[in-house]
This record gives structure tokens, sequence and C-alpha cells, in this order.
């Protein structure tokens, strides 16, 4: 990569916030409030700010088709905020109709951060899960498992694996000769992760969606690739109009596809090939399909771009019957990072860096008065130059956590530009709103304890 380039690392301590060359550099979609069904507050503050190909999913949901959000935790450490605001993105895509896995790394965690599988499942559900259930998510529709316990998640990353190489992952993630290989090792799990949901044993083929921050994409972009590269089947615009159909021989399907070791085509496997790809799009309402075995495509004239993802799910499915993995690239949400305390990341090894969900009402003060301010050093200068909202903790933690009322955000925000609202006051408006907060996730964290087993997926009891 040129020096110009932005390096996202999903391990690292320092993240760009550049987010609109983010956009530009790693392909991926502004997020428009607009698009969305009754957006959360995330939604329209501009805080989830990007995505890749939401509109599967949207489509999914118009339809009434189903679809899942799949998300993980690292069980080691305490659940900070900054973890609420992806467990509100999940719950908003679960109330949108969406079945939620969540993995918990604990294999990642006991290979590069040495805690044991015991130690892990303990965090998982007694810091993290328990604060999924005070926090509104819905077992019912919630599946929590684990790493270790479900093989799939390692034989799909290892079975992919031979899709990808060392030059990839020095590409995407930046990787050197003295990298850990724990960390060569966790990005083919994830991938594991991610797509397993989409496997017949635990749900079937249907869009998924991973709402993370941007320092995740690295994963995402894995993932797509690797999901791309298994296909049979390839999707494309035609020249003159339409879409087109071509095959992807690969060594799992050359067999199926009439390719003979001696180099010679079988003719009438590659006609039966093609005539299950006609009958497809038949059945999806097409009348104007045009097969031609002999260039190796199937052109559909009258196909739009909406008509792409109905398109390529009936050839994932087509895929399947004829033996091949069928899988369906994620989805995925960014959202923005949430500045910590003392005006750097949020980090769960620095506790003055954040709010932990388990601190109690006093220490929630205490951290909200000494965190960073955006306003001047005395008050005169406060009343006569104004403060800077979009760098005061304060101001920053109502908007991404603690305040729903946008009306009411919008009038502090103006109010502290202005300087007719001193620092002080701004903490204690948000201190006021936290206190009610963090007491009422506390009061349903002990209403809602008993709910945590029905949180686990059966291999996870």
């Amino acid at each position: 990569m040129g020096d110009d380039n932005i390096t996202i690392d999903p391990w690292g301590s320092a993240q760009s916030t550049d987010y609109s060359r983010i956009i530009d550099q790693f392909g991926l979609t502004p997020f428009q409030p607009t698009s969305v069904t009754s957006p959360s507050k995330l939604h329209r503050r501009g805080i989830v700010f990007a995505h890749r190909d939401l509109d599967v999913v949207q489509e999914a949901q118009r339809k009434g088709d189903p679809f899942g959000v799949l998300t993980g935790l690292m069980p080691s450490g305490q659940m900070h905020l900054g973890h609420s605001m992806v467990v509100e993105q999940v719950k908003w895509f679960q109330q949108q109709g969406g079945d939620v896995s969540i993995a918990v790394a604990d294999l990642e965690s006991q290979a590069t951060r040495g805690i044991s599988l015991s130690k892990g499942r303990e965090v998982a559900l007694e810091e993290y899960v328990s604060n999924y259930a005070a926090l509104g998510m819905d077992p019912e529709t919630t599946n929590v498992y684990f790493q270790s316990r479900r093989p799939i998640v390692q034989r799909l990353g290892f079975q992919l694996g031979k899709r990808t190489n060392l030059n990839e992952f020095e590409s995407i993630y930046g990787f050197k000769g003295e990298t850990n290989l724990a960390h060569v090792q966790a990005p083919l799990v994830q991938v594991g992760d991610i797509l397993h949901p989409q496997t017949e044993e635990f749900g079937g083929l249907r869009p998924i969606v991973v709402p993370v921050g941007v320092d995740q994409d690295p994963h995402l972009r894995l993932t797509r690739g690797l999901a791309n590269k298994t296909n049979w089947f390839n999707l494309k615009d035609a020249s003159s109009m339409g879409l087109l159909v071509s095959l992807s021989i690969h060594d799992e399907n050359a067999e199926v596809f009439g390719q003979l070791p001696n180099g010679r085509v079988d003719r009438e496997k590659v006609g039966g090939v093609f005539s299950q790809i006609v009958g497809a799009l038949k059945d999806l309402g097409f009348s104007d399909v045009i097969s031609n075995p002999k260039q190796g495509n199937v052109h559909i004239p009258s196909a739009t771009q909406r008509d792409k993802h109905n398109i390529r799910m009936s050839l994932l499915h087509l895929e399947r019957q004829l033996g091949g993995l069928g899988l369906l690239a994620p989805s995925s949400t960014y959202h923005h990072f949430a500045v910590g305390m003392t005006g750097s990341k949020m980090s769960s090894s620095q506790p003055k860096t954040t709010l932990f969900l388990n601190d109690d009402l006093a220490t929630v003060e205490k951290k909200i008065k000494r965190a960073f301010s955006g306003g001047q050093s005395t008050v005169e200068e406060h009343r006569r130059l104004g403060g800077n909202p979009d760098t005061d903790v304060a101001y920053q933690y109502m908007m991404y956590f603690f305040e729903e009322d946008d009306s009411f955000l919008s009038e502090i925000n103006s109010g502290y530009r202005a300087g007719t609202i001193l620092a002080g006051e701004m903490k204690q408006l948000c201190i006021e709103r936290a206190t009610v907060w963090m007491g009422h996730l506390h009061e349903m964290r002990d209403q809602t304890a008993h709910l945590v087993q029905d949180f686990l997926a059966e291999d996870a009891q």
C-alpha cells in the first residue's frame, strides 16, 4: 500500500477516524438514514456511517424473507459502553425480523490472551450475556455459541483457507514475518463464524449482516472475498442489456460441470447444468432467457439491477443442489468509534478511558467529571468563544449513548457552541442522563439474570 493509504488493524490501539477517506479507500457505501425504516439514534445521527450490501438485507426485510445478524465477543476484560453500541445495532436488526448469532471467541481468547476455555465461558456469561439480556435482546431469536464447541466454524475456516495465502493476509492485515501465527489463524476462524449461519444446520441460506466498528472491516473483506471465490456461478452485467450468468469452474465442481480429467468436455453434462440454470431463472418469472452453452453463459435481457439478489440466491440454491457450499457474501454496517473519557480510544485494559457497564453510579459521576472537555480554559473565554461539542466527551456520550431526544441534543449543541452552556453544565447534563441509563441497566440486569441460559444455543449448554 502507498504511504497515503490508511491502514486498518483489527487488533491495534490507534485507528484512523478519517471516515470519508476510509469509505473511498475500502469501497464502502455511505449510509443514508432515510434508507431504513424506523432508524435508531445511531442511524439518525450518522454514527452508523457506511455499509456493504445492506440493500440485500433490506430486500429480505421488504419481502418478509429470513435474514440473520452476527456479532461476537472476546471473553476477556469487562463490557464497556462501546460494546453496548454494537448491542443496540444488533437489537435493532432483531426488531426488524432478524435472527441473531453471537460468537464467543473463546479459541481466539485462549490463543492470543492466555484465557482458559472455562474462564472464557465464565466471563462470557457473567460479563457479556447478562448485559445483552439487560439491554433488551430477545432470547427467543438469539443464539450464543462458543467457537470451541462448534466444529463447523473451524472446519469451514480450514476449508476456505486454501483459497487464500500469506500474500493476501499481508495485503489485508499488514502481517509480516514476525506475526504471531495465532493472529494468522484467528481471521480464518472468524470467516467460519461469519459464514456458518448460512449452512443448513444453522438456519439455511439467507443474508447475514455483521454490524462492526470500521476497525473490523479487514475480517469482512477477507470473508466476502473467500465466499465469492467458492461460488460456482458468476453473475454480472451484460455488455448490451440485462444480466449474464456464467460458470466458475474449480477443482470441486469440474466433474459436475463436465470437465473430464483428459481435458475433454462432457457436453451432455454441460447441457444439463445449463438447463438447470434456465429452469431456475424461469421459476423466477423470466421468459426471455437465452442459453449459450458453447459461449459459456446464460443471458437474461430483461433482468435489472434489482433482480440481482433474487437471481443470485436462486443460483446459490442450485449450487447447493449440485453439491457446492452456496455461500452468500456477508453484508456489514460500520459505526464511528466512540471517544474515550480521556479523549483517546476506549479500551477495556485502560479503566480511565471508559465507563464499564458494571460501574457504580458514584464511579460514573466521578469519571464524567474528569472527562476531556471541549470547553475553553476560562469561563470568560468560553462565554466569548464557545465550546466544541465535537471533542467534548460529555456531549459525545449523550449523543452516542444516553440521550434519545434529537431536538434536545441539537439545542445543547448550539448552546455549547454559543457559549451559553458551560463545560461544567454539559458534564452535569451528561451525569444526570448517565445515572438514569446506568441505574436502569443495573436494575434490568437483576431482573433478567434468570434469562441468561435462554440465550445459549443447544451446543453451548
